[in-house]
């Protein structure tokens, strides 16, 4: 169920404070083209880089050593180099080596790689507490602390279409649609990503979110955040992240759940504490106004 009252408190709060989203970096999000990693702005995602970046660097010597390896092989062992070959069955030292070698290996990404798995699941106290819940094809977002919740949907979707939306058609990147995106703050090329409600996290916080879902699996990711947790209905996990820049990030469900399953984007915005504490106060005195607006209103950070 859509929480109308509240999805006008958010939208009415977001118009109210001054450049938070037009001003507001787009950092997070693919980039046509690009090789590697989004920008990480958490301990969680520097530490995955790392993690991958020394592991890469494993496989190149493995490759390159093994290719090495072959060529020798070919020049100095074949037929002509060669023409009568060894008859032995074993050599024990080569045997011990290929065995000791990749377990020695193995260890040693071992050894960086746990304690990187184990700082994403142990989730430490957060400062902020937010309840995802996933749906077909939307995510609903309770803020059980400020006594706020609303849902979002992709930017196109039909329920985020009203009155001066003609020309729109859903899921469709026209030129209306392309006017909206520019309208509501984001970029032509994050069709597909843009919500229209923005999750609002404030800057340097232990953010910690329970994830859950109502119907099938769905998956909450934010890719510079380094987390992706599993919607399971009837279960509720739980990630953790601090954000240290501000600005824009998007993810998407990354659980196949159905056929609207590519239109079930994920915005984040990280902005100043003094932001966070304006924007929550703006939403919860207009939520409780119980003002309903006659026609729905893209609730963004202009």
């Amino acid at each position: 169920m859509r929480i109308l009252s509240t999805l006008m408190g958010l939208w009415a709060a977001f118009s109210a404070l001054p450049a938070l989203a037009q001003d507001a970096e787009h950092l997070g999000k693919p980039v046509d083209k690009a090789l590697g990693f989004q920008p990480a702005v958490t301990e969680l995602s520097r530490d995955i880089q790392s993690l991958d970046n020394m592991i890469n660097y494993i496989i190149f010597a493995i490759v390159i050593f093994v290719a090495a390896l072959l060529v020798y092989c070919m020049v100095r062992f074949n037929q002509r180099s060669n023409p009568t070959p060894s008859k032995f069955t074993h050599h024990t030292p080569i045997e011990i080596a290929w065995t000791i070698i990749p377990i020695l290996v193995l260890v040693f990404i071992g050894a960086f790689s746990l304690p990187v798995l184990f700082k994403q699941q142990e989730i430490p106290e957060g400062e902020l507490y937010i309840k995802v819940t996933g749906h077909q094809w939307y995510w609903t977002y309770e803020y059980p602390e400020q006594e706020l919740e609303f849902d979002s949907y992709m930017l196109g979707h039909p329920a985020t279409l009203g009155e001066g939306d003609e020309g729109i058609e859903p899921f469709v990147l026209n030129d209306a649609m392309r006017a909206k995106l520019v309208e509501t703050g984001y970029q032509e090329d994050e069709f597909l990503l843009a919500t229209d409600t923005r999750v609002i996290v404030p800057v340097d916080t232990v953010v910690v979110m329970g994830i859950t879902a109502d119907d099938v699996i769905h998956s909450w990711t934010i890719p510079s955040f380094g987390v992706k947790q599993d919607a399971v209905p009837g279960r509720l996990a739980q990630l953790w992240f601090e954000a240290e820049q501000e600005g824009v990030y998007f993810g998407q469900c990354s659980e196949l759940c159905g056929k609207d399953h590519a239109y079930m984007p994920i915005t984040v915005e990280v902005v100043s504490k003094e932001a966070f504490a304006a924007w929550v106060k703006s939403s919860q005195d207009l939520a409780s106004n119980d003002t309903v607006a006659p026609t729905f209103q893209v609730a963004t950070a202009n």
